[in-house]
């Protein structure tokens, strides 16, 4: 490779603009000569000072300085020189840039920033009109050009005449950042809008069409070039994003220009090395010496060219590249690493090294996914030529394993791009990935991106078929690997096994599929990464469905008696075989994996419809024999009956695939040729075809069908084999009469049976386990089939119910039997209800329907009670379902003759649904392992059941089945469960705001009362706040305060309610006779502070007069405060609060000044108001913060505050209270009673319901206090002031408002 030569840097020498000017050399350098060299250590020191603030850490030291530091031979300027420096002037008559008349000092708007912002111009034609403009006047062009690139960076300000003359390069820029007006942090590179959206692609585009133009003439002129490069350094130094990120992109975009010119000239010196060397071969008569002499001076000039090109692309790459690959800002760094990459794709020679590839190679670490993408797509280009590879050996070996670990990049794209870079390096560098790299990236194919997936699926693809490399130890395991010969065969591409004829292809051979298949069970059952075979089919479908979708091999394998298949790997294989049919056709991934896609297009509509004709075609002959060879086994009968699913059941109408088999009859007549050629007589034996009608592919199964479900009593076997003959018993199909005939038949049996063995056990009241056995598979069959079919003409439910009556009543019946039974009562009940809403029913069939519904309810709530955990179960569920389908939304749409059929459930049932659900829901799962044992998957299941009651639970109360304030059993278990069920329940709380949001809040509070008093039943009233339960009711409350959104305005009264109900509920209850403590529940005032943060200002000062009030009617001594109260104050206090804050994106309201009471009101004032109360509490911060002092005057009691001793204030500030202090802050009281409400004592059970009545008790009160809220203004206010210096005794004093 040429060694590319450095050029000078903006700081290192004056500016070139202005030596151009003067008409000095216009070279880079400061040397006498035109060749461009540069001292770079300067280079990097003043980049150190001036620009790596906005770059990233420096690449010193490295081993690219030293090729680039050779001197190489020096260019001369094409362009004539100037003896004297003298100024620059235009030319008489010329105007400056096109101008149009202005004067000499002023430049005109530049048409040329404008024309590519439109990009509606050719952009040749624009660029040669620039060109003609500068051969008119060349210091004036210039200037355009430059004022082009500085509106390109979005700066207002232009480079004049004056300032190009006078100013240095450094000082233009300085001046040029000072004009920089950044009203926004857009400029047109990154600014929004249809007008910018095209215009990095305009503005990259006039780049590369001005060095093409200009690469036979002003290229190799050193002005215009060597000044432009300079000037855009020394903005890609800038400490402006514009200037930087604008000047990087056009100095790459010049460099991969340069790079395309470069390519030219090894071209052209290529052709003129043949020309020259062909010439010089011929004979001394046919040689031309002046030839050969153009020849020599056409090689020389170009030389001289190529040199001038490498010096330009040398100053470009150590005066911008080096720096700005480095820089802060992503888009920069984004931008060089894609040129870079581009360089190495299309100039390999000079730039495919390892001093280039490092920088690639390090910022494949970078933090931005933008650039560790472009990083992967330039390496994708280069390790896709088989011709690079051999240069990339180093390069790999240093940043293999970052390109591995990529693979697992947090970036889905990235993800993608890393694997199928590995997938490329899979292919063309052969013995480079290590059976352990390879390893980290087979699990990807089950992951939830399908992108990702079907990259992963892509290089599985590929190692598995990989040629000339030993199969890994992984994939092929001693014991499992059923073609031991394969071990040391080497396998080939799969292109390899398909051939072209007559632009047809050929399908593969079937030995090379088999062999595929054995190596995907291999892969799927050794790895052990998945249980799931249809994620790994989605993953290889794009780049091996034509071999999934080869379903002959697949059911050939499974059909093959000496298959030497396991029961794994037959199992895993009908798996593959249900996978691919569903695949192609649905044409959409399985559930879970996240695909981009909306919809299929036209043609691949057309394909997945081409398929589902195809695999109906081949597998319905076949899916008989596949269903009697593996009838004995469940888990392979379920998929395979799953497969109707996906056939066109159309094609079974036609005759083209009826059965049918020929007889052939020996009949022996006479002869007469044959007995006169013998001269005897002589028979002929005939044959005597007759065609014999067998049974259709339909009918055997239909026969396999009914074999199978009174076989098995699994319910995934059943639920398949019900299904299916659901799809089958369509009236519109021609064979519905044929299918019709075979589920009675089916039915007819199961009944009869059913019938049998139910007489037996009403009759005997014990039964062996086969009787007991049997009749439950009965049940469980009828209940697969009722669930799909109405089987109403066979009248199930009379036996039904009297089989759970006697289980109810007598308890003799065995559970496995009852489960079933529940459940076809509940099926009957729901076909009779889908009858009578198809027609006009009368009035006894609706009354009759209700009094089986009531009945069969009864039944379910008996069974809440059952010993057996999966009989409550599955009442719960019926119980739920049922309640929901009789509930009062049946009667909407126009059924409002259903009225009748609504149900209401009573008081009692409402109970034992809430009693279940705290017994068997809201308990304590046991602890997760790693998710793989037998144990955790136990766990899961059960957390899904439980899921499954509580959302059952949840649809009843949503729909008004159940009262609404029974939510409070579930909204109290939010924080707690919350891992669990905190979707479930977060989705029941909005759903019920929306409902109701007053009821909903009263709730909310209602479960803290439960919670509240269900702690003070178990621990008692003492040091009831210093429980960890009570700080998860803490943190329950703020969950539910959250959970009222930003609209504070909305939602005002509903807070302001519940705070006043709240501070009623904690005085309710008056201490214990003859005991001097605080009211039991006091406690709940710290709860309730939680919601003060959605409060108004108003609200709180109104609300800490209402707590005034409202203690009033408490009598208390004055020995000691009560903590709670005062943390409540300080939770409604200004400045503790940051609430009245509103929240983001909404309007402060505006404070209206308040009138005070008159003086009047103040001077009637009694004097019990102005007692001190001193509460304990432990503040937040020892600041004086009042709540009611907005006027002038003075606070009572504070000068007392102040005089008490301060040796406390350092004890209890910012630090919790030992055990001994909190006891002594809080030591029992004296309560002056002067209210009673009425509540429940500590010795009784505060229920749900005890609650709703003492809410009732307490109605009068409310309305008392309500006028007492609206009428605040008019009497004399008892306001709670925290005043003073904190002492560890915050005193509370309780003044008149002044």
């Amino acid at each position: 490779m040429p060694t590319l030569r450095s050029s000078s840097s903006p700081s290192s020498v004056s500016s070139p603009l202005r030596r151009a000017a003067g008409g000095g050399q216009r070279g880079l350098s400061g040397s006498s000569s035109s060749s461009v060299s540069v001292p770079y250590g300067n280079r990097d020191s003043d980049h150190t000072s001036q620009g790596d603030s906005d770059s990233l850490s420096a690449d010193e030291g490295s081993d690219f300085e030293d090729s680039l530091r050779r001197s190489v031979k020096k260019r001369a300027a094409r362009r004539p020189l100037k003896t004297t420096p003298v100024a620059k002037h235009p030319k008489k008559g010329s105007q400056m840039i096109r101008g149009h008349g202005q004067k000499d000092s002023e430049l005109p708007a530049s048409d040329l920033f404008d024309a590519v912002k439109a990009a509606k111009s050719d952009m040749q034609s624009l660029v040669d009109e620039w060109l003609d403009s500068y051969k008119q006047d060349q210091d004036a062009g210039f200037l355009e050009l430059i004022n082009f690139f500085i509106r390109s960076c979005g700066c207002k300000g232009i480079v004049t005449p004056e300032m190009f003359k006078k100013m240095s390069n450094s000082e233009i820029i300085r001046h040029l950042t000072e004009q920089f007006n950044e009203d926004s942090g857009d400029y047109p590179l990154t600014a929004p809008g249809p007008s910018w959206k095209k215009f990095q692609g305009s503005f990259c585009e006039f780049v590369k069409t001005l060095v093409f133009q200009c690469q036979y003439s002003l290229l190799y002129d050193g002005f215009p070039m060597d000044n432009l490069i300079s000037l855009l350094t020394g903005l890609s130094d800038s400490q402006v994003r514009a200037f930087r990120h604008t000047s990087t992109l056009a100095a790459m975009k010049l460099m991969t220009s340069l790079v395309r010119v470069a390519l030219q000239l090894g071209l052209h010196k290529d052709n003129n090395q043949r020309q020259y060397e062909a010439e010089r071969s011929k004979g001394p008569g046919q040689r031309a010496p002046e030839r050969l002499e153009s020849l020599l001076e056409k090689r020389k000039e170009l030389q001289e060219h190529q040199e001038e090109i490498e010096g330009m692309m040398n100053a470009l790459f150590r005066g911008v590249f080096v720096h700005r690959y480095r820089d802060v800002l992503p888009e920069i760094r984004a931008i060089c690493i894609e040129e870079i990459g581009s360089w190495m794709q299309s100039y390999s020679t000079s730039f495919l090294t390892d001093s280039y590839l490092k920088y690639i190679g390090w910022t494949l670490h970078d933090k931005h996914r933008e650039v560790r993408l472009k990083c992967l797509k330039a390496l994708k280009a280069l390790y896709s030529s088989r011709d690079l590879t051999a240069r990339l050996e180093l390069f790999t070996s240093r940043f293999k394993d970052r390109m591995v670990s990529m693979v697992m990049d947090r970036e889905y794209d990235v993800a993608v791009e890393a694997v199928k870079l590995l997938t490329i390096i899979l292919k063309n560098m052969e013995g480079v990935l290590t059976d352990a790299d390879c390893e980290g990236i087979y699990p990807v194919v089950y992951a939830s991106n399908r992108a990702l997936a079907s990259a992963a699926g892509e290089f599985l693809y590929w190692k598995l078929f990989l040629c000339s490399v030993v199969m890994s130890p992984l994939l092929i395991c001693s014991h499992a690997w059923p073609f031991p010969h394969v071990r040391s065969t080497r396998l080939f591409y799969p292109e390899c096994e398909t051939r072209t004829e007559g632009g047809r292809q050929r399908r593969r051979s079937p030995r090379a599929q088999r062999t595929f298949f054995h190596l995907l069970l291999s892969f799927f059952v050794e790895s052990e990464l998945h249980d799931h075979a249809a994620y790994l089919v989605d993953s290889l479908w794009d780049c091996a469905g034509s071999q999934l979708k080869d379903w002959e091999s697949l059911t050939s394998l499974l059909l093959e008696k000496d298959q030497n298949l396991g029961d794994v790997q037959e199992s895993t294989l009908i798996e593959i075989l249900v996978s691919s049919v569903r695949q192609a056709s649905e044409g959409h991934p399985p559930v879970g994996r996240i695909t981009g896609r909306k919809g299929l297009t036209p043609k691949e509509r057309k394909t997945q419809a081409d398929d589902k004709v195809k695999l109906t075609e081949h597998l319905i002959p076949l899916l008989p024999q596949l269903l009697a060879k593996f009838s004995a086994d469940a888990e392979k009968v379920a998929p395979l009956l799953q497969l109707l699913n996906y056939f066109d059941l159309n094609i079974y109408c036609t005759r083209r695939l009826e059965k049918v088999r020929r007889e052939e009859t020996a009949i022996h007549r006479p002869c007469r040729f044959l007995a006169r050629a013998r001269g005897s007589t002589a028979k002929i034996r005939f044959f005597s075809r007759t065609w014999v009608p067998e049974k259709s592919h339909l009918e055997l199964f239909l026969q396999q069908l009914q074999e199978v479900v009174v076989k098995h009593a699994e319910p995934a076997v059943l639920e398949a084999g019900a299904h299916a003959l659901y799809l089958l018993c369509n009236p519109e199909f021609t064979f519905f009469g044929r299918v019709d005939f075979a589920r009675s038949q089916l039915v007819d049996l199961l009944t009869d049976r059913f019938q049998q063995e139910l007489e037996e056990l009403l009759q005997s009241p014990f039964l062996d386990e086969d009787e007991v056995y049997s009749l439950a598979a009965t049940l469980k069959r009828l209940s697969a089939f009722y669930n799909a079919h109405d089987l109403s003409r066979w009248e199930l439910y009379e036996p039904c119910y009297r089989l759970l009556r006697k289980a109810v009543d007598t308890g003799e019946v065995p559970h496995q039997v009852i489960l079933p039974a529940l459940t076809l009562v509940y099926f009957s009940i729901l076909w009779t209800l889908t009858h009578l809403s198809e027609s006009d029913a009368s009035q006894k069939q609706l009354l009759s329907l209700k009094g089986r519904t009531v009945a069969f309810c009864e039944l379910c709530q008996s069974c809440l009670s059952d010993v057996d955990s999966d009989i409550q179960e599955q009442a719960f569920v019926l119980l739920s379902d049922l309640l929901l389908v009789f509930s009062p939304q049946m009667i909407l749409g126009g059924r409002d003759f259903l009225r009748p059929l609504v149900f209401f459930p009573e008081a009692t049932l409402q109970s034992e649904l809430a009693s279940f659900l705290m017994d068997h829901v809201f308990i304590q799962p046991g602890e997760l392992g790693s998710g793989h044992s037998q144990e955790d998957h136990v766990h899961i299941e059960q957390l899904h059941q439980r899921r499954r009651l509580l959302a059952g639970f949840c649809k009843l109360l949503l729909y008004g089945v159940l009262e609404m304030d029974a939510a409070s059993d579930v909204f109290k278990h939010y924080n707690k469960f919350y891992s669990d069920y905190g979707d479930i329940i977060k989705e029941t709380l909005t759903r019920a705001r929306q409902i109701d949001r007053s009821h909903c809040s009263r709730i909310l509070l209602l479960s803290l009362k439960q919670l509240y008093t269900e702690l003070l039943q178990e621990q008692g009233p003492q040091g009831l706040n210093e429980l960890p339960a009570f700080s998860e009711m803490r943190d329950l409350a703020r969950r539910f305060a959250l959970s009222f959104g930003p609209q504070q305005l909305q939602n005002r009264d509903l807070v302001v309610t519940l705070h006043k109900e709240g501070i009623r509920f904690s005085l309710s209850e008056p201490p214990p006779a003859g005991s001097s403590g605080q009211p039991p529940n006091l406690a709940f005032l710290e709860l309730l502070s939680e919601f003060s943060p959605r409060l108004f200002h108003q609200d709180k000062q109104l609300l800490l007069s209402y707590l005034g009030k409202c203690l009033q009617r408490v009598s208390q001594s004055l020995d000691c405060p009560w903590g709670p109260v005062t943390t409540y104050c300080h939770s409604l206090s200004p400045v503790e609060s940051t609430a009245e804050a509103s929240p983001q994106g909404y309007p402060r309201s505006k404070k209206r000044r308040t009138e005070g009471p008159s003086r009047q009101q103040r001077e009637d004032v009694r004097p019990s108001q102005e007692e001190s109360l001193q509460l304990t509490s432990i503040p937040p911060s020892p600041t004086l913060t009042s709540t009611a002092v907005k006027r002038g005057q003075p606070l009572r009691g504070l000068g007392e505050a102040e005089e008490e001793g301060s040796s406390e204030l350092e004890l209890t500030q910012g630090q919790p209270l030992s055990g001994n202090q909190r006891s002594r802050f809080s030591s029992p009281r004296r309560l002056r009673t002067l209210l009673h409400p009425p509540g429940p004592g500590l010795g009784t059970r505060l229920t749900r319901l005890s609650l709703m009545e003492e809410d009732e008790d307490e109605l009068e009160v409310h309305n008392e206090l309500s006028e007492e809220w609206q009428d605040a203004d008019k009497g004399p206010t008892v306001v709670i002031v925290c005043g003073g210096t904190w002492d560890g005794r915050a005193r509370l004093t309780c003044t008149p408002s002044p």
